[in-house]
């Protein structure tokens, strides 16, 4: 969950998740159809949600999805917990305005737990909030459908809480919401930290992208970080042919069956000139 600001309210919700999440392993807690259900909805919410929805479609407008499908997935980016469509779409274009420098909501030279968490609990002064919200979203601020949900974005999750709990009793509701977001917060907090510190760049791009393959792995294809920042129009982050992107391969899935379209990708001119030679290219470790 992000606040406006940073704020220690931000902070205690978030680590009462955490708390929450433990309570998956206290006897009678755990249930293999509990597990089943908290994995489903790590992607419904992360990979669905946030990866397809909030970044890909509504932040960068890589592609254009049938509409009801992009309605269904700002909402399932809602139930990832990580503020309102509007709020996420702001804060990553500030952060693609001005990455790794002043400006930056979750600048990674100030550290790695400084872009990992503390950017959304601790004084942030480059958060947007009144009119400076809509400049950065005005898409997103003539869609009477965003416009209700950056009110009601917990909306969803108490609705998703109320159904886990008639199915499922707490069990349900213990990994289904707390544990299911404590690791989807984690899985997406790595793309700004981790993918900003560990890995290789192929890509010119005056920042600290990476290209980090088990965040990658872990974050639906995001985790090709240094890609995305030398194209962020493109709907593919995995540009070579190893980077594997399954957020990428669900979008390919949902053109070829006309729920997809307008799909954008970097041109063979445009990855020739911002290619780093391969002596040029920077490789971190943890």
């Amino acid at each position: 969950m992000k606040s406006r600001n940073g704020s220690f309210a931000t902070g205690a919700v978030l680590v009462g998740i955490h708390l929450g999440a433990l309570a998956a392993f206290w006897p009678g807690f755990f249930h293999w159809s509990s597990v089943a259900v908290m994995l489903v909805l790590i992607y419904v919410t992360g990979g669905l949600g946030i990866a397809l929805g909030f970044h890909r479609t509504l932040t960068h407008r890589s592609l254009t999805l049938w509409r009801p499908l992009e309605y269904a997935a700002t909402v399932c980016g809602c139930l990832a917990l990580q503020g309102s469509p509007i709020d996420w779409v702001v804060t990553h274009r500030i952060h693609h305005a001005n990455t790794d420098r002043d400006g930056d909501p979750h600048d990674a030279n100030a550290g790695f737990r400084w872009s990992h968490f503390l950017w959304m609990v601790m004084p942030n002064k480059n958060f947007a909030i009144g009119d400076e919200r809509r400049r950065y979203a005005p898409d997103l601020f003539a869609d009477p459908v965003c416009r209700f949900l950056d009110t009601y974005y917990l909306l969803p999750t108490v609705i998703l809480a109320i159904a886990l709990f008639a199915f499922g009793g707490w069990s349900w509701v213990v990994w289904g919401i707390f544990a299911r977001l404590a690791i989807v917060y984690q899985f997406t907090w790595l793309v700004n930290s981790a993918a900003h510190t560990v890995g290789y760049q192929s890509f010119r791009t005056d920042d600290r992208s990476t290209n980090c393959w088990w965040v990658a792995l872990l974050g639906w294809g995001e985790g090709w970080h240094n890609n995305h920042h030398a194209f962020p129009f493109s709907a593919r982050h995995g540009l070579r042919w190893y980077e594997l992107d399954v957020t990428w391969i669900l979008v390919k899935t949902l053109a070829a069956v006309r729920l997809a379209r307008d799909l954008k990708l970097p041109t063979p001119q445009m990855v020739s000139r911002l290619r780093l030679p391969r002596a040029a290219r920077r490789r971190t470790s943890a």
